[in-house]
């Protein structure tokens, strides 16, 4: 490994850009085995907003313009908005800087084939920051279906329910908007269930072959917030999708932003000819586990030191929380990136994604089946 401390630029200081920092400022003092490095610059566009948020973050300086730093730093966060994430993105891998970019990894396909292109053509390290691949009990469950404990894969169930935008009179904004977000609970949520999916069974099932989908707005405009006008809404709020897998294993993944009384309650569920697993984010240090010959589920606490990342913290039992799934994720990108070594979910892992994200698009616009 490198030496010198490797210095990051954020793109971004908002919701992921605290998320990540703060994963930052973990990193030395429960993996001490991590890349050092160096929170250099903070890129955004409010001057006065931007120089508070260097401060509270933690970087040496800011910058307004991404252009003029993506290659001045060795690793380039790209936590900006959808829209964002494609130019930014490849001009940083063109310059040989690392880049580990926030999901989706573009709006559409055409741009995350971009990404991709630019990727398979850098030396630089690339990753999209899918983070429940790095929950505990995400790791155990994928451990147990890897090692045969489940048996043969026969159904994978996977739903996000969140609630913000229940209220019609919720203000408008640029995850509304189907140019600048790409989609709406499909692509923000749907994303995360399709990876985990890939991650948890992908290599006892095979690839997602074709699949079926319907996507519905249940508002279609909401007002400007300080001013009397309105926008039209042009993404989904919800979406369901059924998916067919090589082997012929089956796949029910829905999402909704109108699920009343769901704050963030991410599910994903596996069952298999010999046992079944479910995981819930919202109780995100516990497995519920269905195994052969048993009458019926075990709640498996995941916080024992032989759990997957659970000896860098707390005693047994001692739980952690969702902003530790980011201290796991940078651990893992930054020391890919420091030993030169392929990080994953890498990008073509999430152009996987995002091509399962349009097929279930095309599938609603057709009202048929669509091959991925």
């Amino acid at each position: 490994m490198s030496e010198d401390p490797l210095s990051v630029g954020f793109l971004g200081y908002r919701f992921m850009g605290k998320a990540h920092a703060n994963a930052l400022a973990r990193l030395p003092m429960f993996f001490p085995d991590a890349p050092e490095i160096e929170r250099d610059v903070l890129v955004g566009t409010d001057e006065d907003a931007l120089e508070e948020a260097t401060d509270q973050l933690g970087f040496a300086r800011y910058a307004t313009d991404w252009e003029e730093v993506v290659d001045e730093v060795d690793v380039f966060y790209n936590l900006g908005p959808n829209f964002l994430h494609v130019e930014p993105t490849v001009a940083a891998l063109k310059a040989g800087t690392h880049v580990l970019c926030e999901k989706p990894l573009a709006p559409t396909t055409e741009g995350a084939e971009k990404v991709a292109q630019a990727a398979r053509e850098s030396d630089a390290v690339a990753g999209c920051a899918f983070n429940y691949r790095f929950v505990p009990a995400i790791r155990y469950a994928r451990n147990l279906i890897q090692s045969g404990q489940l048996g043969e894969i026969h159904q994978v169930r996977g739903r996000y329910m969140q609630d913000w935008l229940v209220d019609p009179e919720a203000p408008w904004s640029w995850r509304n908007d189907e140019e600048l977000a790409g989609s709406g609970a499909l692509g923000d949520l749907g994303a995360h269930t399709v990876d985990l999916a890939n991650f948890l069974v992908g290599e006892q099932t095979g690839p997602m072959d074709r699949v079926s989908g319907h996507l519905q707005t249940f508002v279609e405009e909401r007002p400007v917030e300080g001013s009397d006008e309105t926008k039209p809404v042009t993404v989904d709020d919800a979406y369901s999708a059924q998916v067919e897998f090589e082997n012929g294993a089956m796949g029910t993944f829905e999402a909704s932003r109108f699920a009343t009384g769901h704050k963030n309650d991410h599910t994903i569920a596996v069952h298999g000819s010999k046992g079944s697993v479910k995981f819930s984010l919202e109780r995100l240090n516990e497995l519920e586990v269905h195994r052969e010959g048993s009458r019926g589920y075990e709640t498996v606490l995941v916080t024992d030191p032989d759990d997957p990342y659970v000896d860098h913290w707390w005693p047994p039992g001692h739980v952690i929380g969702w902003e530790h799934t980011f201290v796991h994720e940078n651990f893992e990108f930054l020391s890919s990136v420091a030993s030169g070594t392929d990080f994953h979910p890498s990008v073509q892992d999430a152009l996987g994604v995002q091509r399962i994200l349009d097929a279930i698009e095309r599938s609603d616009e057709s009202s048929e089946w669509v091959d991925v």
